[in-house]
């Protein structure tokens, strides 16, 4: 092949296993940037930039959000921690029963609060919050106002503004509220906020930010917390409970309903019920169907008790938060910086993944390795303790596939140049497989031949020569070229090179460039495959087209020097040694021992065929060593092609009278199959083993 700028020469591409060595992922990038063009190249980096800042930003992305916060509500629920019940924290709550047992629904019994609040004030709780906003009156007023300035424990009163929950209250109710707890304020009942925020999506999943102008936060209030979180906005730790899964539920927290406190009680049966509250953090609200359920990360996923996506009233979310506090299991953000870094790694990686040359499986595990990175990493991150709700996984996903894509663009403008360059310079004058190699990596041109273990098929066609004097040069070319078609084909789809075409002969062999686990059984397949095709191609000649002959096949397998070989201007891709001689001689001596195809019995050992039948030992012609050779007879029955191999070994133990009875019956049942009746006249004709020299 002509070469008009000799490449250098590079690094063999063949490790010592024949496989071939994948291209370095360093060369390809620095290929790959030189090659690419200003154009193409600015381009890809901005494409590059936009996957970077989807894998940095996409929480605050419409539509990639949503598949954020999905994702995220997964990790807080399967992260969640599985916890028994919570002693130090009980909440006291109105339920739909109360409400039907009082008869007042709106503004909740305020003196059945007032009751409870008497009974629960003697029986040392630690801090009691009630997240029942007092922002409309009621005819019971003085009651609870009298009750809650008598208080000895620090009782904690909601309070909410319009400003901040323009949806809940409006300004004549704000201003009911600022009067009531104005006029029942002492050092032990303070105002508390009990501000949530949702997310777009209507889920509860941070903790609030703190205005200047409210209270503290109700959690914040209630147990003391350390000034480097008084105004800490990241995740809430919702807590599940432990045996949920066993159909066994016990809530997180108790849920007493407050009629339980607010009947009349003497100091004995105080006493009896103080275990339910003595030290511990009270907070009393309504549990009511439909009102104040707020929607959490545990949400999104069916209960598995009742089977339903369950909401969470707010008395409920401050005892998380409270617990989460008391816990001290304050999540840490991931810094910007490490998101940024975290961003540009993972395009990177998607970039780098689309130039990765390897093996199929390894190719794979680096993918599935990937996936399982951004699967599983999130997921450890929010079981140590890390707050993910500003990590963007999906947006990790999707800058990803971006930088894969990106690059992997840019990659394939360049390999289809190469390719194209490959099909009309090399694709005319090299096998396929080494034209592959070569467009896979075009600094692999050089001149170098390696030792390999190879199966060689050489095959001839009987007549053409003779045809070739006999028909037009048209047809003659017309007649080569289909012949050659159909063998180049049966060659190609067994995986073997082709070497050369040689007139009408065929030289290949299996084993090199690459070396496959099934090189016998595919060499030998092709070679029955040729034969085969060459009986159907003279039988389909045209009406006028001289007769041919049978094509002759030979097969070995054996070392030989391969590599690419020629001068400066011209190189081959072709293999050199005795195996190939051998090979060589075997299709010639197929018009000796009148057969089709015959393989060496070293090829005959890897080939995987049990229709094979040894046609004796014979000494080939230019050669000294004697070779035991076999033909494929698929057309013989089992038992027949095993009386041929008993007779065979029968004359190779030199057992005579196994053999002139199996030569007897032979002779008789295979009197018109001229290879099988040579075969018992060469073995007539020699002795216990001996070869029968082909001249």
């Amino acid at each position: 092949m002509p070469l008009s700028d000799p490449s250098t020469p590079a690094a063999e591409t063949s490790a010592p296993d024949g496989q071939r060595l994948a291209v370095p992922l360093r060369k390809q990038v620095r290929r790959l940037v030189m090659q690419l063009g200003p154009s193409r190249m600015a381009a890809t980096i901005a494409f590059l930039i936009v996957a970077v800042l989807i894998a940095r930003f996409s929480w605050q992305m419409p539509l990639i959000d949503a598949a954020e916060r999905a994702l995220y509500d997964a990790r807080a629920t399967l992260m969640a921690p599985h916890v028994e019940q919570d002693k130090r924290i009980v909440l006291v709550t109105y339920n739909d029963e109360t409400l039907f047992n009082t008869g007042i629904r709106s503004p909740l019994d305020r003196t059945l609060l007032a009751n409870a609040l008497g009974n629960i004030d003697q029986m040392g709780a630690k801090a009691i919050g009630i997240d029942i906003a007092f922002d409309s009156p009621r005819p019971d007023d003085e009651v609870l106002k009298t009750q809650l300035r008598a208080m000895t424990t620090p009782t904690w009163l909601a309070y909410a503004e319009q400003a901040s929950n323009p949806n809940t209250i409006f300004y004549e109710q704000q201003k009911f509220l600022e009067a009531f707890i104005a006029a029942v304020a002492t050092d032990k009942t303070k105002p508390t906020s009990v501000l949530f925020r949702t997310d777009d999506d209507s889920v509860i999943r941070n903790w609030p930010d703190r205005p200047k102008n409210l209270p503290p936060l109700m959690s914040n209030a209630m147990a003391p917390v350390d000034p480097a979180h008084a105004n800490f906005q990241g995740n809430i730790r919702f807590l599940v409970p432990a045996r949920a899964a066993a159909g066994q539920e016990e809530p997180v927290f108790a849920n007493i309903p407050i009629d339980t406190f607010a009947m009349p009680m003497d100091a004995d049966m105080r006493a009896g019920f103080s275990e339910l509250v003595k030290d511990r953090y009270v907070l009393i609200g309504g549990d009511i169907i439909d009102n104040d359920q707020f929607n959490t990360p545990l949400s999104r996923f069916t209960d598995p008790i009742t089977g339903q996506h369950e909401t969470m009233i707010g008395l409920e979310v401050h005892a998380h938060m409270l617990a989460q506090q008391l816990d001290n299991a304050w999540s840490r953000p991931l810094s910007a910086p490490a998101l940024w870094i975290l961003a540009i790694l993972i395009v990177l990686a998607g970039g780098l993944t689309s130039l990765i040359d390897l093996r199929a499986r390894w190719v794979a595990l680096a993918f599935f390795g990937q996936m399982a990175f951004f699967v599983a990493f999130p997921f450890w991150l929010q079981g140590r303790g890390v707050d993910t709700t500003t990590l963007p996984t999906f947006g990790w996903a999707i800058g990803w596939l971006f930088g894969y894509a990106a690059v992997g663009t840019a990659a394939r403008t360049i390999g289809s140049r190469q390719r194209a360059f490959a099909q009309s310079a090399l694709g005319k004058y090299l096998p396929v497989d080494v034209a592959a190699q070569i467009m896979r990596d075009p600094d692999q041109l050089s001149l170098h031949g390696e030792r390999r273990n190879i199966f060689c098929v050489f095959t001839d066609l009987e007549g053409f020569t003779k045809l070739s004097h006999a028909v037009t040069p048209e047809t003659v070319a017309r007649l080569l070229n289909a012949y050659l078609d159909r063998l180049s084909d049966i060659v190609l789809d067994h995986g073997g090179t082709i070497d050369k075409f040689v007139g009408d002969a065929i030289v290949a062999f299996w084993g090199a460039p690459l070396s496959r686990p099934d090189d016998g059984p595919q060499a030998a397949a092709a070679a029955l495959a040729m034969y085969e095709a060459g009986e159907k191609f003279r039988v389909d000649l045209a009406e006028g087209v001289p007769p041919l002959g049978m094509t002759r096949v030979g097969l070995h397998v054996g070392d030989a020097i391969v590599g690419n070989f020629g001068g400066e201007g011209r190189i081959q891709y072709t293999a050199l040694g005795d195996s190939m001689n051998t090979a060589s001689r075997l299709e010639a001596a197929n018009k000796s021992l009148k057969t089709g195809v015959l393989v060496s019995a070293e090829a005959a050992a890897r080939s995987g065929r049990d229709d094979l039948v040894p046609m004796g030992r014979v000494t080939l012609r230019g050669r000294a060593q004697p070779v035991d050779v076999l033909t494929p007879r698929p057309d013989l029955a089992p038992d027949q092609r095993a009386r041929i191999a008993a007779l065979v070994a029968a004359h190779t133990a030199g057992d005579k009278d196994a053999y002139v009875t199996g030569a007897t019956a032979l002779t008789a049942e295979f009197s018109q199959d001229a290879a099988i009746m040579f075969l018992i006249e060469r073995l007539n004709d020699t002795e216990k083993g001996e070869s029968y020299v082909l001249s």
